[in-house]
Formats: C-alpha cells, sequence, structure tokens
C-alpha cells in the first residue's frame, strides 16, 4: 500500500466501479472528505455515511451506476490521478484544462481548500491539479 492517499481513495473508487459493486469503504481524513464531498455534490456517487470501528473512521460510499443492464458494461465514472508524489502539477485559472469541454470535472487543492476548477475559475485562483474526472 502506497502512501498516496488520494491516488488510493480513486484507485478503490474506479475498481469498485469496474466490479460493478454498488458500496466502497474508504478511510477517513480530511483530503479524502474533501474530495469526497465533490463527487457528492457533482454527482457521481449517490450517498455517503461515517461508519467507525473501534478506534478507525471510514467513509462508505454508495456509487452511481447505469440501470440498463443488457449489452456490455461501460463505466460510468472515470477518474484520472494528475499530479502525484514524484511530479507535482500546478495550473493558474486561466491555463486551467476542460475536460470534455466543461462535462467533466478537474480536482485543484488551492490556498482556499480544495475545489472543482469551476469554483477556482470563479474565485480566480490556481492551485495543484490532483486529479480528472468525467
Amino acid at each position: 500500500m502506497s502512501k498516496d492517499i488520494i491516488a488510493n481513495t480513486i484507485t478503490s473508487i474506479r475498481n469498485a466501479d469496474i466490479d460493478r459493486k454498488g458500496i466502497v469503504r474508504i478511510g477517513s481524513n480530511n483530503i479524502t472528505e474533501n474530495i469526497i464531498k465533490i463527487l457528492l455534490r457533482e454527482g457521481f456517487i449517490e450517498n455517503v455515511r461515517k461508519h467507525q470501528e473501534g478506534d478507525k473512521i471510514f467513509f462508505i460510499l454508495t456509487l452511481r451506476h447505469r440501470r440498463n443492464r443488457k449489452g456490455p458494461y461501460r463505466t460510468s465514472l472515470n477518474l484520472k490521478r494528475i499530479s502525484r508524489p514524484g511530479l507535482r502539477i500546478y495550473s493558474n485559472y486561466q491555463k486551467m484544462p476542460k475536460i470534455l469541454g466543461g462535462m467533466g470535472i478537474v480536482i485543484l487543492s488551492t490556498s482556499r481548500g480544495i475545489m472543482t476548477d469551476r469554483e477556482a475559475r470563479r474565485e480566480k485562483i490556481g492551485g495543484e491539479i490532483l486529479c480528472y474526472i468525467w
């Protein structure tokens, strides 16, 4: 298990979506909590609840899946980690990429907290690009 919390979170969600699992259990910390709030607010996941076992706290996510089960399964949630511990990627608000022409979102870590690309453009601040979601 690596020390990259964001990559572990993204990989857990992506693998659960590919396997058509409805529920994912993710360890709790501040960065994960902010990313999950953004995913919930943008409609990529259906529900989030906190669960405590002993002294450890977990988030239990309910993923959103296609209702039509005929034909081959296509993932409805695509996540890609951009900035990583060995290579940090930064962008200002003017040169921030648009995913699928604005259909996807970019999650940024800014001086005002973790936010989406739309919020960062509105506030005219840049930051470290954490991941793309579409």
